[in-house]
C-alpha cells in the first residue's frame, strides 16, 4: 500500500521528538522528503505569533549583476500560504529538495528590492532542471525575500540563473532612474542532501508557541552564523558578492528626518506616517507639491516593510475632506520602502487617516499567514 501525505502527516503528530526521519523511511518516503516539517498550530491568533520552530539556514552564495545583488540561501522544504484573494497552503512534497530564497537589493545603497524575479537552474551540462518564478514571501527571520519549494534530481553541482528586474515600484534619490535593466545573476553551488538533512529545526518552547510575537530577524552584525559550511545569509564577503547582504528590516523611523505623526496599528501591522519637505520625495511629474507623506507599514515585533500593498489617505480639516488619494508605493535610499503623497494640502490638514486598500499581495511562512487581512484605517492628527 503507498504512504500518503496524511499519514505522513499523522505519523509525525504520533511519534513528536522520537525520530520522524525514521517513521517517513517505513512509510516509503525517501531522506529529501520533507521530514522537518514541524506540526501546525491549532490555536493561531488572528494576528503575528511565534511558530513552533525556528529552521536554521545555510547559503550557497551571492552575486551581482548590473545594478543588482542577489543572495542565495536555502533550508529544508516547508509549507507556505499564498495571497491571491484567497489564502493558499503549499504543502511540502515528497520530491521536494529544498526551501531556496533570494533576497535582491540594490547593490550601491543596500535597500531590499520589489523586483520581477525568475529562476533557471541548470546542471553540470547546462541542462534545464528547473524554471519557475519565485514567490515574493514574508518570514520571520528573514524579512521579505522570494523563494519556493524545489526539486532536484540528484547531488552534484548547478547553477541558478536569477533574471531581476526591472523595478517598477518608483524609486527616488539615488535609486531614481537606475534599476529599469533586466540582469541575470548567476550563482554555482553544489547540492548535497547531508547539507539539508544536517540543518537543525529548533523547537520553541511550548509555552511560546502561538503566542503574539515572532522569531528574532536574522543580524548580519551579529555574527549569528553557523559552524561547519552552514551560514547565515550575507554573514559575510562571498566569492560570488561584493559583500554582506543587506539588513533585512527597514530604517528607524525614529532616525528619519521630518515630523512623526504616530504609529498606529491595523491588521496587527504597525503603520507609521512622516511628514517631510525633503524635495526629492515631492519632486514628481504628477505632483507640484513641497509637503509629502511617507507611511511605512510594517510588521510588528520585526520593522520588516510590507510591499506589494495598496493604501490611501484622507486628508481632512475643520470635518471637511481636503483631499483622498491612494499612496504610491515608493523606494528611496534613505526612507527605504514606503507609500508616499506629495500635496501642500498637508499645511491645513488637521486629521490624516490611512486606509489598507489591498492586503499585502506575498506568501507567508509560518507566523504570518494570520496576520496583515483584515484592515480597519487608522487615523493620525497634526
Amino acid at each position: 500500500m503507498t504512504a500518503s501525505r496524511r499519514d505522513a502527516l499523522r505519523c509525525a503528530a504520533i511519534v513528536g521528538s522520537l525520530g520522524l526521519a525514521g517513521c517517513l523511511e517505513r512509510l516509503g518516503f525517501e531522506e529529501q522528503s520533507a521530514w522537518n516539517t514541524p506540526p501546525l498550530l491549532e490555536d493561531r491568533p488572528d494576528a503575528v505569533y511565534v511558530p513552533p520552530a525556528e529552521e536554521e539556514m545555510a547559503t550557497y552564495g551571492q552575486a551581482t549583476a548590473g545594478d543588482y545583488a542577489v543572495s542565495l540561501t536555502y533550508t529544508f522544504p516547508h509549507r507556505f500560504w499564498l495571497v491571491s484573494g484567497e489564502r493558499q497552503r503549499v504543502d511540502v512534497q515528497t520530491e521536494d529538495t529544498h526551501h531556496l530564497m533570494m533576497t535582491v537589493w540594490d547593490d550601491a545603497t543596500g535597500v531590499v528590492l520589489p523586483a520581477d524575479l525568475g529562476l533557471e537552474i541548470v546542471d553540470a551540462d547546462g541542462d534545464l532542471v528547473h524554471g519557475d518564478a519565485p514567490w515574493s514571501m514574508l518570514a520571520q527571520r528573514m524579512g521579505f525575500h522570494y523563494g519556493d519549494n524545489v526539486t532536484l534530481p540528484e547531488e552534484g553541482s548547478y547553477t541558478a540563473r536569477i533574471q531581476v528586474g526591472p523595478v517598477t515600484t518608483r524609486r527616488t534619490g539615488d535609486l531614481e532612474g537606475r534599476l529599469e535593466s533586466v540582469e541575470t545573476v548567476e550563482i554555482p553551488f553544489e547540492y548535497a542532501r547531508a547539507d539539508v538533512r544536517d540543518l537543525e529545526l529548533i523547537s520553541v518552547p511550548e509555552d511560546e508557541q502561538g503566542t503574539r510575537g515572532a522569531l528574532e530577524v536574522m543580524s548580519h552584525e551579529s555574527g549569528d552564523g553557523h559552524e561547519g559550511e552552514h551560514d547565515e545569509p550575507g554573514s559575510g564577503d562571498d566569492e560570488h558578492g561584493n559583500g554582506a547582504a543587506p539588513a533585512f528590516t527597514g530604517p528607524a523611523v525614529s532616525d528619519l528626518p521630518g515630523t512623526r505623526l504616530g504609529t498606529e496599528r491595523s491588521g496587527d501591522a504597525a503603520i507609521t506616517a512622516i511628514e517631510t519637505d525633503i524635495e526629492r520625495l515631492s519632486d514628481d511629474a504628477d505632483a507640484d507639491a513641497d509637503r509629502y507623506l511617507a507611511v511605512f507599514p510594517r510588521t510588528p515585533y520585526n520593522d520588516v516593510s510590507l510591499p506589494f500593498t495598496s493604501l490611501s489617505a484622507i486628508l481632512e480639516a475643520d470635518g471637511e475632506t481636503l483631499l483622498e488619494e491612494p499612496l504610491v508605493e515608493t523606494l528611496d535610499h534613505e526612507f527605504g520602502h514606503h507609500y508616499g503623497l506629495a500635496t501642500d494640502d498637508l499645511d491645513t490638514t488637521e486629521r490624516v487617516t490611512v486606509s489598507v486598500d489591498t492586503a499585502p499581495q506575498v506568501a507567508r511562512h509560518d507566523g504570518y499567514e494570520t496576520a496583515f487581512f483584515d484592515f480597519e484605517p487608522v487615523s493620525f492628527e497634526r
